[in-house]
């Protein structure tokens, strides 16, 4: 198998409640920049949101679904079980005083691996969120009132794989996905895809006494990794169908080209590629603006806007 058909981490995808409350969340507590507001294409009626970087570039886009009156789930087994993006080493007072101010919970500092330092808190739906501190992320985060671009949410550090043994999932991924083995301490191991960086780890957490995910807001619905192009894409996919993975058929996402399969220990997974991005309906300075819909459904614009909770 090729050794760069993946390349880190693309976009983690989620469940939310309250429109209004989801964007309030990542918008003007956490800083991410509004990317792009679409909509669902499997369910036109529901909107699809992309929080990030200054263009959403793969590795820092959290996207949401958001169901209005849907309960709450649970984190838990057998699901990506939290969320952890990467800020500059000097910037923890910063976000404990930001905190506080906002009057969001949180915990920590704590430590773990070679002296990585974090905090842990959760989203107005419940979804666990570390930020952890590298002094190895050279990338830039989006800067807004607020917060200064050194203080700044710069991406997604890693994702976090929760299973009662995690082992089938390591395996695959060793195995299937292009990973290597970067830190084990027995009920946790840390692997990276492409580059040893923030926004290329996965951790996987054994948890043999916790419950499964239950579904609902909060919970993380899949996790899409990169790959560079179709062509990788082509290869990837062919090479999950011969080992029985049983990946969709390529799906036309307008900013991404997809495949999705569930891995051994139950987790959605997405392969997508790194283009178009998402300026090829909106330029840069405008991204997040209106409400972009594929060329294939812009004939409904008027009965979809109609279905789609007022985010005003």
């Amino acid at each position: 198998m090729s050794t760069n058909l993946i390349n880190g981490l693309h976009h983690v995808t989620a469940i939310a409640g309250s429109v209004k409350n989801n964007v309030r969340f990542y918008t003007e507590i956490l800083g991410l920049r509004f990317v792009k507001k679409t909509i669902n294409y499997d369910s036109p009626e529901t909107w699809h949101f992309y929080y990030g970087d200054k263009t959403g570039s793969p590795g820092s886009a959290l996207t949401f679904f958001p169901f209005k009156g849907i309960s709450r789930g649970r984190a838990g087994n057998r699901s990506m079980s939290s969320v952890l993006f990467s800020i500059g080493e000097n910037s923890v007072e910063f976000w404990r005083n930001r905190f506080k101010t906002f009057q969001i919970d949180y915990r920590g500092p704590f430590k773990r691996y070679n002296n990585e330092e974090y905090l842990t808190f959760e989203d107005f739906d419940g979804m666990p969120i570390e930020l952890v501190i590298s002094s190895q992320d050279e990338r830039i985060g989006w800067e807004t009132p607020g917060i200064p671009s050194e203080h700044a949410i710069k991406g997604f550090f890693s994702a976090v794989l929760s299973y009662g043994s995690f082992d089938p999932t390591l395996d695959f991924l060793l195995h299937h996905m292009n990973h290597k083995i970067l830190e084990n301490n027995g009920d946790r191991v840390r692997l990276y895809s492409g580059e040893n960086k923030p926004g290329h780890y996965v951790d996987l957490l054994s948890h043999p006494a916790s419950p499964n995910q239950l579904p609902g807001s909060g919970t993380v619905h899949h996790l899409a990794f990169q790959t560079n192009d179709e062509q990788s894409q082509k290869v990837m996919r062919n090479h999950l169908l011969q080992g029985g993975f049983m990946p969709s058929p390529v799906m036309d996402r307008q900013y991404f080209r997809s495949i999705y399969f569930r891995e051994p220990g139950g987790v959605l997974f997405e392969v997508a590629t790194s283009g178009p991005g998402f300026t090829v309906d909106e330029n840069v300075e405008n991204l997040g603006s209106s409400l972009r819909l594929p060329h294939w459904l812009e004939n409904q614009r008027d009965e979809i806007a109609s279905m789609l909770e007022d985010l005003e």
